[in-house]
């Protein structure tokens, strides 16, 4: 049961992701997990039904599909495997629709139909290792060389980047002394092949053990001109419009988490039996179990608001936050009820939980913080009550 009131296509699309999901991802996480080990061909099964296109137009070869479609299938995906969902994610969000929204119509027809066909996997390279949170204080440096931009610095956190053909890369072009902070940068489309591209240091995490987290190292990267995404200096704008839809994408993922542990723990609490009845009987753990549906529930509504409000063209920029934050923090709070609920047996790999839980914590980080996210709900709220006199209605 959902109280979302979907389309024929949304729940075609849903059903879909959840068979495909269910038949092919659930088997074999764990594996992958414990061997942090990217499977290729995982990546060949979800192109074939155009899980990575489905943001992109039909005349580009994608799908051509709805904010609330895309989401619906990503928190399938994330229920059987979230190192699947984070590639989804961050593939279908950023770099495609930054391309879409922002590239010309040379750098659209090169790159999207081959993105949007699983044949070439995009990455997001704006954070470094002294800029986080304080993205705009990135150092990475691009110059002028005749036709081309030379671009100098390391890039961090750069989900499947070893795996990628196509990588958005932030970095500044205006260098002046009153050019500091977001000011200045713009965005590059680099791909591996280019003289002075290295990967670098492959990061070990706690959780998405299956998707590859790693620097990428630009050591005199020479970058055609034609790469240039849309205006100089507009990069981090473009970032972080981008980022409002990466957040939806994020949160869908973390709801999926959420839901994969609740499910564990409704299972084994049906299973396991102490003091001579199933745990499920206990009020102590049937007060867990609604707790954590009832989270899940607000969380994915919450989202798919947001979602909703995008397709009709507003700012979602607040509500995207909001959809993150909470989502995050509830797929965290779920994952540590679901361990409680299994007790010992969910510190230990025998079940799956133990990996929901670390696979939760790093929603609650990247793509923004949960910090910087009531940062920017607060900002944002603050701007719309001064604009309404301070009256907020929605």
């Amino acid at each position: 049961m959902t109280l979302l009131a979907l389309n024929e296509t949304q729940k075609e699309i849903q059903q879909l992701a959840r068979s495909f999901a269910q038949r092919e991802l659930v088997a074999l996480a764990g594996e992958r997990d414990r061997e942090s080990r990217f499977d290729r061909s995982m990546v060949t099964q979800m192109a074939e039904l155009g899980f990575f296109g489905m943001l992109v137009p039909e005349r580009f070869d994608g799908l051509g599909l709805d904010a609330q479609s895309y989401l619906l299938a990503l928190e399938e995906i994330a229920v059987a495997d979230a190192s699947a969902a984070v590639l989804l994610s961050v593939h279908n969000s950023l770099p495609t629709q930054m391309i879409l929204n922002f590239g010309t119509v040379e750098q659209q027809q090169e790159f999207l139909p081959p993105m949007a066909r699983g044949e070439q996997l995009g990455a997001f390279a704006l954070s470094e290792p002294e800029a986080g949170s304080d993205a705009g204080s990135l150092r990475c440096q691009a110059v002028r060389d005749g036709d081309d931009w030379v671009l100098t610095g390391t890039k961090a956190w750069v989900s499947h980047g070893s795996e990628a053909g196509v990588i958005l890369c932030m970095a500044r072009t205006d260098h002046s002394d009153d050019r500091r902070g977001s000011k200045g940068i713009s965005t590059f489309i680099l791909t591996p092949d280019l003289p002075g591209f290295h990967l670098g240091k492959k990061e070990s995490k706690m959780g998405l053990r299956a998707s590859p987290t790693l620097q990428i190292n630009l050591d005199g990267c020479r970058v055609p001109g034609s790469r240039l995404l849309g205006a100089e200096g507009k990069g981090f704008v473009y970032a972080l419009g981008s980022l409002d839809h990466g957040r939806l994408g994020i949160a869908s993922q973390a709801i999926g988490i959420a839901r994969a542990a609740l499910e564990a723990a409704v299972r084994y609490a049906g299973e396991r039996k102490q003091f001579g009845r199933n745990i499920a009987e206990f009020q102590a753990i049937q007060f867990k179990m609604s707790d954590m549906a009832t989270r899940i529930t607000a969380a994915r509504t919450l989202l798919h608001a947001a979602a909703a409000a995008k397709e009709r063209g507003e700012n979602i920029t607040r509500f995207s936050s909001m959809a993150k934050l909470f989502a995050t923090e509830t797929a965290m709070w779920v994952t540590t009820q679901a361990v409680q609920i299994f007790g010992g047996y969910g510190y230990v790999t025998d079940y799956p939980v133990e990996r929901y839980f670390r696979d939760a914590k790093v929603t609650e980080i990247y793509e923004g913080t949960s910090e910087i996210q009531r940062i920017v709900i607060a900002r944002e709220t603050l701007a719309a009550a001064a604009a309404a006199d301070g009256t907020l209605s929605d």
